[in-house]
């Protein structure tokens, strides 16, 4: 089943998957295999029929689009677990749900029937969910098809930069975890963030352009473009920051500009090392409880030309120690005559629902929803938070990680 479908994965489109999989699933004792992909704001999950792409054209007696509160194949999605279909069309079959995972991104579940059950047949099914969840990743990025399904509604131009400048909301490794969550996702103007890693360092920045327009986008793409671009020549973090400002200038004069946080966090040893160009600084969380925001003498925004000197700043971390870097769209949202969210009911939330045992994606996933929700569904300002959980000196903690992604064996 598996050498078929990769076999002949290199030469389809999108669109030909749902058809394909079925053919060679069959051979392979799973009869109906319906593939359900997440949308982009993951508040449901979006039949892909491969005719358009249209959720509202499923096959006739199946849903098109499947809510992720309140549900099985919701739960099967937000904790990462292998479930079976106990809805009364799923009864007396042997139907599954079973999670979409590239790496630890979540994309989606499968509806999976299977002419038996038994352990053979759950890691078959886990198999074909990691074969599947590859060929989308690497048909999404050229697929309008795709793109189509995820969304709910139009997408502005600045959040279409912004969608594709970004790396995968989650990634984990035996090292560290880390996962973000951006608002509001069809109408997200300057906010960015980014990571990366090389040998032992893992690099870490969020980015807040001026302004809530175009303009806005197009500035935070040129600050992490340039990011990038100086952070793969080895420059160190002043000098990204200096690099920033510069390209600023040389575009827009002074007239426009970008606050951030750049780190660099060493795992071999626990040292962050970070600058503020005038943002919120960072926030660490150390043993279920909210420790400090770390406080680092501000530089001013890159792009204003002020001339305050970059400091760079230190502080020894310990294992299962998170960072935590975010917008002021996420503490300053407020319903109107309210008071703001704030930094503490933020930090709160994050710990609560961390304890709950959740995988950090999902925790990031609704405490961002939350946010929204306090904010009666309108954000004035960008939300964005960016966590990263450090494991510890040992790259082979692989099991940690998976256990904070929700990745714990079927």
């Amino acid at each position: 089943m598996l050498e078929g479908l990769l076999a002949a994965s290199h030469l389809m489109p999108l669109e030909r998957l749902p058809t394909v999989v079925g053919e060679h699933a069959a051979a392979a004792g799973f009869p109906e295999v319906l593939i359900y992909v997440g949308d982009v704001q993951r508040n449901a999950l979006r039949l892909l029929t491969g005719r358009g792409e249209d959720a509202g054209q499923a096959a006739k007696g199946e849903e098109a689009e499947l809510k992720i509160e309140g549900t099985l194949p919701g739960r099967a999605y937000q904790y990462i677990q292998v479930l079976p279909d106990t809805s009364p069309g799923g009864a007396g079959e042997n139907r599954w749900w079973v999670p979409l995972l590239d790496g630890t991104e979540r994309l989606g579940v499968l509806r999976v029937t299977a002419a038996e059950g038994g352990t053979r047949t759950r890691q078959d099914m886990v198999a074909l969910a990691s074969l599947i969840a590859l060929i989308l990743v690497s048909k999404r990025v050229h697929s309008d098809s795709f793109a189509r399904l995820t969304r709910t509604e139009p997408m502005n131009i600045a959040a279409e930069m912004q969608w594709q400048l970004m790396p995968p909301r989650t990634y984990a490794d035996g090292r560290v975890v880390i996962s973000a969550a951006m608002e509001p996702t069809y109408q997200i103007s300057g906010d960015a963030f980014d990571y990366s890693t090389a040998g032992p360092i893992v690099h870490l920045s969020i980015f807040d352009a001026m302004g809530h327009d175009t303009a806005a986008g197009l500035t935070a793409n040129l600050a992490m473009a340039t990011c990038r671009s100086a952070r793969r020549r080895g420059a160190g973090l002043v000098e990204i920051t200096e690099r920033i400002e510069e390209a600023l200038v040389e575009q827009y004069g002074q007239t426009r500009y970008a606050t951030g946080i750049l780190a660099d966090l060493d795992t071999q040893t626990g040292i962050l090392t970070w600058v503020n160009r005038g943002h919120q600084p960072p926030v660490i969380i150390r043993g279920g409880r909210w420790t400090s925001d770390l406080h680092c003498r501000p530089a001013h925004p890159m792009g204003t030309c002020l001339g305050l000197v970059t400091t760079v700043c230190h502080e020894q971390l310990e294992p299962g120690d998170r960072i935590v870097l975010y917008t002021d769209g996420i503490t300053e949202a407020r319903r109107p005559g309210d008071a703001e969210f704030g930094l503490k009911r933020f930090t709160d939330f994050l710990i609560r629902h961390h304890a709950d045992g959740l995988p950090v994606p999902e925790t990031l996933r609704r405490v961002v929803h939350a946010v929204l929700e306090y904010h009666d569904g309108r954000l004035e300002d960008d939300a964005t938070v960016l966590f990263c959980e450090w494991l510890g000196p040992n790259p082979d903690t692989t099991g940690e990680a998976a256990e904070l992604t929700g990745l714990t064996p079927p």
